[in-house]
């Protein structure tokens, strides 16, 4: 039998942990308050990405319904580009007409 290799975890006294090798030498890791602020605006930020995100969904769906083009889409035909039902392909071109019309829609990115 060959020598017993060491438990998980087991380091010779004195021995430091090594680093990730994308963790800055040597800068202090942030207090935890400070780490909750930052995932509360990291938070903020996605969230208002993903409104965006469907916001210009909306606004390209109902351009490309809009009945006055002559090459227009039929929902069915949007929500199969798309891979929507075509019940929220409506949902969408109608949110996208509002916000093309009205500026802000109804206040949220969430057309259903």
């Amino acid at each position: 039998m060959g020598p017993r290799a060491p438990p998980r975890g087991w380091r010779p006294r004195g021995a430091r942990r090594p680093s990730p090798p994308n963790s800055p030498q040597g800068e202090p890791t942030p207090a935890p308050r400070g780490r909750g602020a930052r995932a509360t605006e990291l938070t903020l930020a996605f969230r208002a990405a993903t409104d965006r995100a469907v916001e210009f969904q909306a606004v390209a769906a109902a351009q490309l319904a809009d009945p006055r083009r002559f090459d227009r889409l039929t929902p069915a035909a949007i929500a199969e580009r798309a891979e929507w039902t075509e019940d929220y392909a409506k949902k969408m071109i109608e949110f996208g007409r509002e916000l093309l019309h009205g500026g802000e829609g109804r206040g949220s990115a969430d057309p259903v």
